[in-house]
C-alpha cells in the first residue's frame, strides 16, 4: 500500500506543470499566434503621440482647417447647385479631409507597428484565424467568460475608467474658473482655450494609459509564461520526440558494436602479431611493406574482447607476444586502422623481426 501511494504521488509530481517551457515548445506556440502581447500598448502610444503631434503639426493642422472651411463658407457658398458643381464639392472637401487626417492616419499606422514589433517581432500565421468547431462550444465560452482572465480584464478597465475620470475631474476644477469666464471672452479665445486644455488632457491620459499598458504586458507575459509550463513528464517525452527513445538508440548502440566487433574479429587472422598484457589488452599489428608506411592497428580490445582476439588469434594460427608496457601504449594511443605512433617504431620493429625470424624457423 506504502508503494502504491509512494509511486501515485511520484507520477502527480511528475504531471505538474513546474518546470519553464523548452526552446521547442516556446517556438511551436509562437506559429501556433500563441504570444506575450498586450493590446493596450498600441492604443495608448497612437493615443499618445497623436495629441503630440498636435504640437509638432499644430501650424499644419490650422492651415488645412482654415482651408476647409474656407472652401465651403467662401468659395463654393454661392455656387450654382448642378450635378457637377455637387460632384467637383465633393471631391474638394474629401481632397481637404485627407490631407487633413493624413498625419493622424500615418502615426496611427507607424505607432501600432513599431509597439507591436516591440512585442512579438515578426510573426507571420494564420493559426489563430483557423476554423475551429471548439470555439462554438458554450460551455468552453462559458468557462472563458468566469475565468480569472475575464475578472482581470473586468478590474483593467474599471481601473482605467477610474484614473481617466479623476484626470479629467481634476483637471476641469482646477480651471473651473477660466470656464466660468468664457461667456465674456471672443469666441476665438474659446476655441483656443478648449484646444489647449483638450490637447493637455490627451496627452495626460495618454501617459497615464501608456504605463497601465506596460503592467499589463508585463501581466500577459507573466500569464504566458504560466500557459507554456512544462511537467517533468513533458519534457522527456519532447526529449524522445527531437532525439528518439533512449531505449531504441541504446539497442542501436549496442548493436553497431557488436557488428563493429565482428568486423574487426574477421581482421585478425590477417595480423602478422598479436601483443598481450597479457590479459587485460591484445593488440594486433599488420604490415605491408609494398602498401603500408608502418604498421597498422587492425584490432585491438581489452579485458573480455582481449580474449576474444587471442582466442581467434590461436585459432588461425597468428604469435601471439608478450610485452606489457607496449600493450597498454599502443592500446592507449593508436585507434583502429592508424599507424603506430613514431616513438614506438623502435619496439615494434623489435617485435616484428623476431615474429619473422619465427616465420622462417617455421618454414
Amino acid at each position: 500500500m506504502v508503494k502504491y501511494r509512494f509511486t501515485l504521488d511520484l507520477q502527480l509530481f511528475n504531471q505538474e506543470k513546474t518546470e519553464r517551457a523548452t526552446p521547442r515548445k516556446r517556438q511551436e506556440a509562437r506559429q501556433k499566434g500563441q504570444i506575450a502581447k498586450s493590446q493596450e500598448i498600441p492604443g495608448a502610444l497612437i493615443l499618445l503621440f497623436i495629441f503630440l503631434s498636435f504640437f509638432a503639426l499644430g501650424g499644419y493642422y490650422k492651415v488645412r482647417i482654415l482651408h476647409l472651411f474656407g472652401l465651403i463658407f467662401e468659395q463654393r457658398l454661392l455656387m450654382e447647385v448642378t450635378k457637377s458643381n455637387v460632384v467637383s464639392l465633393f471631391s474638394d472637401i474629401m481632397m481637404q479631409s485627407f490631407m487633413l487626417l493624413a498625419p493622424i492616419f500615418g502615426i496611427a499606422i507607424l505607432v501600432a507597428l513599431l509597439a507591436n514589433y516591440w512585442q512579438v517581432g515578426i510573426l507571420f500565421t494564420g493559426e489563430p484565424i483557423k476554423m475551429k468547431l471548439n470555439k462554438l462550444n458554450p460551455i468552453s465560452g462559458f468557462k472563458h467568460i468566469v475565468s480569472m482572465h475575464a475578472l482581470v480584464e473586468f478590474i483593467k478597465n474599471i481601473l482605467k475608467l477610474l484614473v481617466i475620470g479623476l484626470i479629467v475631474y481634476r483637471a476641469l476644477w482646477n480651471e473651473r474658473t477660466q470656464i466660468m469666464n468664457l461667456a465674456r471672452v471672443p469666441i476665438g479665445d474659446i476655441f483656443s482655450y478648449v484646444a489647449n486644455i483638450t490637447i493637455k488632457l490627451g496627452i495626460e491620459i495618454g501617459a497615464v494609459l501608456v504605463i497601465l499598458a506596460y503592467f499589463d504586458f508585463l501581466y500577459k507575459r507573466f500569464e504566458h509564461e504560466k500557459s507554456l509550463r512544462m511537467s517533468k513528464q513533458d519534457i522527456k517525452d519532447e526529449h524522445k520526440k527531437t532525439e528518439g527513445d533512449p531505449l531504441i538508440k541504446g539497442k542501436i548502440r549496442e548493436r553497431q558494436r557488436r557488428m563493429a566487433l565482428q568486423r574487426m574479429m574477421q581482421e585478425v587472422p590477417k595480423a602478422d602479431v598479436v601483443i598481450t598484457n597479457p590479459t587485460h589488452f591484445a593488440i594486433a599489428l599488420k604490415y605491408d611493406g609494398a602498401t603500408m608506411e608502418a604498421p597498422t592497428v587492425i584490432a585491438k580490445g581489452m579485458d573480455f574482447v582481449a580474449l576474444r582476439i587471442k582466442d581467434v588469434a590461436k585459432e588461425n594460427g597468428v604469435i601471439m607476444m608478450e610485452n606489457r608496457p607496449l600493450a597498454r601504449a599502443l592500446y592507449d594511443r593508436a585507434e583502429i586502422g592508424d599507424t603506430i605512433p613514431a616513438d614506438l617504431f623502435q619496439a615494434v620493429a623489435e617485435v616484428l623481426a623476431y615474429v619473422y625470424k619465427l616465420k622462417q624457423k617455421v618454414k
